[in-house]
């Protein structure tokens, strides 16, 4: 289990937190958030994704037991000339290129890469996985090459 728990808060490190707003006052601990958090895709060159996704705060979330809903959004932005630093999985499941845990054990938020080379994009799915079920909810971009 405590393997587990340090592999979670590793994952955090991944990405450079923007900012937050505030969604419920709880009296114990910090308020429930939405937080947008950016992180550089690790195989392309100039490619940044912005996350915005719901945190669970109070008690439970301060002591890190708390699972955050699967809501989120993603906006990917080219920030200079686009360049592929290494060989893109183009299967139809696309490559993980983000995780990041969204409770204590078996839930996980992740960006998937999608390659679409006869339009000339990337495309990056935000999605979310437990270890029982996981959910619908998810949101997508797309991010031209040329």
């Amino acid at each position: 289990m405590f393997f587990i728990i340090m592999l979670s808060v590793g994952d955090a490190e991944q990405t450079e937190q923007i900012g937050h707003v505030n969604t419920v006052f709880k009296a114990l601990g910090r308020d429930d958030q939405v937080v947008v958090e950016v992180f550089d895709d690790p195989k392309v060159e100039n490619i940044a994704c912005y996350i915005s996704r719901a945190v669970i705060g109070g008690i439970i979330g301060a002591l890190g037991v708390a699972t955050d809903p699967s809501r989120m959004s993603i906006s990917c932005i080219k920030t200079g000339p686009v360049r592929i630093l290494a060989r893109l999985d183009e299967g139809p499941e696309g490559e993980v290129v983000f995780a990041q845990a969204q409770n204590w054990a078996f839930k996980r938020l992740k960006i998937s890469r999608m390659v679409d080379r006869k339009r000339k994009v990337l495309i990056y799915l935000a999605w979310s996985t437990e270890l029982i079920e996981g959910s619908y909810f998810n949101n997508i971009n797309v991010v031209p090459l040329n």
